[in-house]
Formats: structure tokens, sequence, C-alpha cells
């Protein structure tokens, strides 16, 4: 099989792998039932909640971030509940899909890809709805949205807010307990700088009420259960004990750097590479005021395919960079910066994206955009 491992992945995930990291997932694997199991399990706990900035159980899955998501809504909604799902992408439009098939009476809130709802639109259309479901970083249009006030606005008719965080957990504060933020989910395989794999929930009191009384099927992804062997430091079901122990290590790294710093950093790179995009005559496709910090979408110039941009980044300068999806196939390119990724990493982007736009035609000045991601990254640094 020939599995390139000479790319730089500048992808919305997965993202780079820190050799610390792929150390330990190299390491020899071990016994889910035994004493260092429990003690390991109840060190990436406690380390979860404080990246979660939360108090509420943090449960650990042997699943892809899909998983945690299914698991925040079967969880905590029945067949028939009423619930508002805000779409403005692929994710939003997953979550739907979800809550559909195990049988919630969905409402749609559509919103123009590229920009963000509207809290007060999001008040208005809410009135017996049982949950709010929502994206917080929406990796296929680039967008974040404002998770506190989305919350806030759920709380005013007493639904759950149940948010998608796959992307953006650890590359942005996301204070869930100030947020008021019910069930929270989050995967491995973004700013947590691991390989797809694992994924992470939080349950706010008022989440493991509505559970208590929730009947939509679950079975492999049932919370309760979960919460009860993490209270004997053991998962339900047979985990994936390597990347458990990979996970240690990954917030080792995020602590020794400081999670501040580390979602500084996160800013400064959104920042860097927004720069560079205006710099180099291209535009956001994401409304700038919402535009994430973990990952920028960018239009494609007029009549050019990204499809082909992609190719030939990655071709030519053996940097994934990535397209569009769905309906923005062709239209737009993404470029990831999260996780481990650090300037250089960023500007290498840069240059080869701009090399590969005056080769298709479209002309622009790369060292223009290098100085202006430079200048960006260091003022937000500070």
């Amino acid at each position: 099989m020939n599995i390139p491992d000479d790319i730089l992945l500048m992808i919305p995930g997965p993202t780079n792998v820190p050799p610390q990291v792929l150390d330990a997932l190299g390491s020899p694997s071990f016994y889910h039932r035994g004493a260092a199991f429990k003690e390991l399990l109840e060190v990436c706990t406690e380390g979860l909640k404080k990246v979660y900035q939360t108090a509420n159980d943090v449960l650990i899955l042997t699943s892809s971030g899909s998983g945690a998501v299914e698991a925040a809504i079967v969880n905590v909604l029945s067949p028939g509940d009423k619930v508002l799902v805000i779409e403005g992408g692929k994710f939003g439009e997953r979550m739907k899909d979800i809550a559909m098939t195990f049988g919630a009476e969905v409402d749609v809130l559509p919103v123009e890809p590229g920009r963000a709802a509207d809290p007060e639109v999001v008040r208005r259309l809410l009135s017996d709805h049982k949950a709010l479901l929502f994206v917080q970083n929406e990796t296929s249009t680039g967008v974040r949205q404002d998770a506190d006030l989305l919350a806030a606005a759920a709380r005013e008719v007493g639904a759950l807010s149940v948010v998608d965080t796959v992307s953006s957990m650890g590359g942005m504060s996301i204070p869930v307990d100030e947020w008021g933020l019910d069930a929270v989910a989050a995967g491995s395989q973004k700013a947590f700088m691991l390989p797809p794999g694992l994924a992470f929930v939080s349950m706010s009191e008022k989440a493991w009420e509505a559970a208590a009384a929730a009947r939509m099927p679950r079975a492999y992804f049932d919370l309760v259960a979960a919460r009860k062997s993490l209270a004997k430091g053991q998962t339900p079901w047979t985990p994936n004990v390597n990347m458990i122990r990979a996970l240690a290590v990954s917030l080792e790294l995020i602590f020794a750097e400081g999670l501040e710093n580390v979602w500084r950093r996160h800013h400064a790179l959104g920042e860097a590479c927004r720069a560079a995009v205006d710099a180099l005559g291209l535009r956001l496709f994401a409304d700038r005021e919402h535009a994430s910090d973990v990952v920028t979408a960018v239009h494609s110039p007029d009549g050019l395919d990204s499809k082909e941009l992609v190719s030939r980044v990655r071709d030519n300068h053996k940097i994934l960079i990535s397209g569009g999806q769905g309906e923005l196939a062709g239209k737009i390119f993404r470029i990831g910066h999260m996780g481990c990724c650090q300037l250089d990493d960023l500007l290498r982007t840069i240059e080869a994206t701009a090399i590969e736009l005056n080769a298709l035609g479209f002309a622009c000045a790369a060292q223009e955009g290098l100085a202006a991601a430079r200048a960006a990254y260091q003022a937000a640094m500070g």
C-alpha cells in the first residue's frame, strides 16, 4: 500500500500528530480492566474537564467525533421530541439527519453557508422545543457560531443545548459551564493532535436529568452506562487503550504550552491566514466576524476549480489542503490550522498555494501574503 507519510496536513482534520503522541500510539497494548488503565482514565478525564472548562462529567468513547454527536443527541431525547437544528453546513446537516433518524420532530433553521445564525432569530423560533442542536465551528464553511448566545436563547425556553465542538474544542476557548452548554461533543483528530478514534461528551446536570427520561435507542452509546463505568475507573466496552494513552500525552503537551497560549496560537494562526487571504487578493468565504480560528474557507477565484488547486498543492509541494464539500465542491478551498500547527507550517502552505494560484492563471504576490501573515500573527500573539 502506498500511503504517503511525508504530507503536511493542512486540512480541517485529521491533523498532524506530534512525535511524542506517535510514540505513545506505538507502545505495547495493556489490560483495560487493570489498575494502570484506571489511573490513566482518571488522568485523561480530569485533563479533558480542564479543556472543556467544566465541572461536569466528560466521557471518553472509542468512536469518531460523529459518534459523540450521536451519543449527545440520543441520550437526552425521546422519539417525538421537538428540536430546532441550525443548518449552515455539512455538519449541521448531519446533526439534523441523526435527530430525524432516531425519531425527533425536527425544525430546521437554514443559514446561508458562510454566515452564522442570528441568536435573535433563534430566540424567536424556539418555543416548545426540547433542544437546540448546532455546530459551534462548522468546518465545511469556516464559520464559528456564537455558542454562548445560542445557549442562552435555549435556556430562556427551558430547552437543552446540544453542541458539536468536534473541530474546535481545544483550539478555541469554549467555557462549557460559563456558557451553560448541556451536551457537548468533541473528537480526537482535530485540536487534540490525535488520529481519529476517540470522542468526548460532557453532560450537564440538566442533561443527565433528561437522560433519565430519554427513550431514543442506544446501546454502545449509552452514556448512563459510561458514567457508571467511569465511577469504577472503567469504560462499559473495550476501549482503544493505546489511543487513550496517546490522549494523556496530548494533554500533557497542551498543558505544557498552557491552555490560554494554545488558544492564543490558534487565534493568531487564524488571523495570519485571513491576512494572507486579503493580501493575495482572495475573498474569505466566512463572515469575518464569525470566521473560525481553526480553519479558513476561501472563495476560489472566478473560473478556477478548487479541486485542481488542491491537487497541485498536494502533488507539487506535499501539502494537503481541502476543497469544498457538497454544493461548495470546486467553489471554495479550506486551510486547516489546528492542533500542533505552527506559523512555519502555515507560511509554507500560503506560499505553495500562491505559487499554484499563479500557475492556474490567478495573479498574486506570494511574498505579500507571507509578509501579511507574519505581521498578523505577531500582532495577535502580542
